[in-house]
């Protein structure tokens, strides 16, 4: 491995443990549960945190490098169980450059009920083009999961989707862009579980939808 590459990925090693120590701290995750991971660019690798350590334990030298079939390449831990998931989208999606998985509460309750989260708020036509659609059940630990996800997500506008069963994955650009889908994806979860409560939400016509997610990838912040 060159100089170069080695460079790219010790840079990686410091985002992705950032990412992953952040993931208490916004209350998407607790005790070990959760990932985050980066595609390492032009190589069949990806940067993911160890399995079954506490997020305060995390350091850059103990994340894991591994190829897309899995195997650990760089580092002396056993990768997190989601690591064939994350294999799978990455190699599947080479759009793809960041997954995060997580089990936000909110979001999980919308995975237990198997129910896609309905555009009702504008911040989800902005951010998720439409519906956070429902992906299906899979056991943890191969590539099921991946698969499903893939399966979900592919030709989608929506970055995210909820695994049935189980809890979201959010992907992006890159791991910071799919750590902002998760943040995004818990509060839409909490606001329409809460407006469901109140009655029966009001659902955002698909033009203004259409309207809104253009706005929001176009025109919206710094060019």
């Amino acid at each position: 491995m060159d100089g170069s590459v080695t460079a790219l990925i010790w840079r990686l090693r410091e985002e992705v443990c950032a990412l992953n120590r952040a993931l208490p701290d916004l209350g998407l995750v607790v005790w070990t549960a959760g990932n985050v991971s980066a595609r390492v660019p032009g190589e069949n690798l990806l940067v993911i945190k160890p399995s079954g350590l506490d997020f305060d334990q995390l350091t850059p030298e103990n994340m894991v490098v591994t190829d897309f079939a899995g195997e650990v390449v760089e580092g002396d831990l056993a990768p997190s169980s989601d690591t064939g998931a994350h294999a799978v989208v990455y190699r599947e999606m080479p759009e793809v450059g960041g997954v995060v998985h997580t089990h936000s509460t909110y979001a999980c309750a919308w995975a237990a009920r198997g129910q896609a989260i309905p555009c009702v708020l504008t911040m989800q036509a902005d951010e998720f083009g439409g519906d956070i659609p429902i992906g299906p059940f899979a056991l943890i630990g191969n590539e099921a999961i991946g698969e499903g996800v893939v399966e979900t997500l592919r030709g989608s506008r929506s970055p995210a989707v909820i695994m049935q069963n189980h809890g979201p994955f959010t992907i992006g650009k890159d791991a910071r862009t799919a750590l902002k889908a998760s943040v995004m994806l818990e509060e839409v979860a909490k606001a329409t579980h809460f407006a469901h409560q109140l009655g029966l939400p009001i659902p955002i016509p698909q033009s203004d939808i259409d309207a809104l997610n253009d706005r929001y990838k176009n025109v919206y912040g710094q060019r």
